[in-house]
């Protein structure tokens, strides 16, 4: 079964001294990509949290936000301390560059230091917050996979839709196929019936063979078969966590075949049914993009 890479998670945590709101959001990404929004006291959890996270979402681009409603409903006070020692670490750094920077303009700058001003209720976050805000963390990301589970189903029975598709046009091309042979002898003969003169029936028959061989395309119609059975097997398959990058290889090899059997055939109704054949796959690798 596959997994799609979107997915949300929200969770309350309660502590005792307060309560957080835990979302997690992913969305479709190459690799793992996390980015954290987390309380002051959380500073240093964030490569605790990044770890829980990226052992359980695998991939795709993670959105961690945990707010506090103390936080949210408590004032901001100015840091006199954290202010000074920006403002003369600045003056003396102008000053060993020989710049010519006024006093109000170092302070101005100093202001915009995001640590000057902090919440009046921020504090360290005991061992026992951390374990259960923890266990949250972990919960809101079951519960994303969850999301994920529901939305690969969806996924694994469009994917199912459009290779069966794709293995019936392949079908129809067997099926115009099997006159081909007949037709392009009988067009090949006609023409030269047309010109009136005599010709080496043997050496005709040489030609025939050649240029038949020529434009053959039963080795691309097996190949792609396999591709398309290998797909679904992949699908299937219980032993496998992440599958997305796998099913794209294959998608890109049926890709291949299909490309080269539009190429060898010179009916038109076989190229139509090519056509159809791109317009099912180019679905399947827009869909792609979203499985883990």
């Amino acid at each position: 079964m596959i997994k799609s890479m979107t997915g949300f998670g929200t969770m309350l945590c309660e502590c005792e001294s307060k309560t957080y709101n835990i979302d997690i959001k992913a969305i479709n990404s190459k690799n793992l990509d996390i980015v954290q929004k987390l309380p002051a006291e959380f500073k240093e959890k964030e490569m605790d949290v990044r770890s829980i996270v990226g052992n359980l979402l695998l991939r795709g681009k993670v959105e961690v936000s945990i707010t506090s409603e103390t936080q949210q409903n408590s004032s901001l006070v100015f840091d006199e301390s954290e202010m000074e020692r920006h403002f003369e670490y600045l003056k003396k750094w102008v000053n060993n560059k020989h710049l010519h920077v006024s006093d109000a303009d170092i302070l101005n700058l100093t202001f915009k230091m995001p640590d000057i001003f902090v919440h009046a209720n921020d504090e360290t976050l005991s061992a026992e917050d951390w374990q259960l805000v923890s266990k949250s963390i972990e919960s809101v990301c079951h519960m994303l996979n969850t999301n994920r589970d529901t939305e690969g189903l969806a996924l694994e029975q469009d994917f199912r839709l459009r290779i069966s598709l794709i293995e019936q046009y392949l079908q129809n091309i067997e099926e115009i196929e099997n006159n081909r042979h007949d037709l392009i002898k009988s067009k090949l003969l006609k023409q030269l019936s047309a010109l009136d003169f005599e010709y080496d029936k043997n050496r005709f028959e040489q030609e025939l063979i050649f240029y038949l061989e020529k434009f053959d395309f039963t080795e691309e119609k097996i190949r792609l078969k396999q591709h398309c059975s290998y797909f679904i097997d992949t699908l299937s398959s219980d032993t496998e966590v992440q599958v997305g990058k796998k099913l794209t290889f294959i998608s890109q090899e049926m890709g291949r075949e299909i490309n080269t059997l539009g190429s060898k055939s010179s009916d038109a109704d076989i190229q139509k049914l090519v056509v159809q054949m791109k317009d099912e796959l180019e679905k399947i690798k827009e869909q792609l993009a979203n499985v883990l």
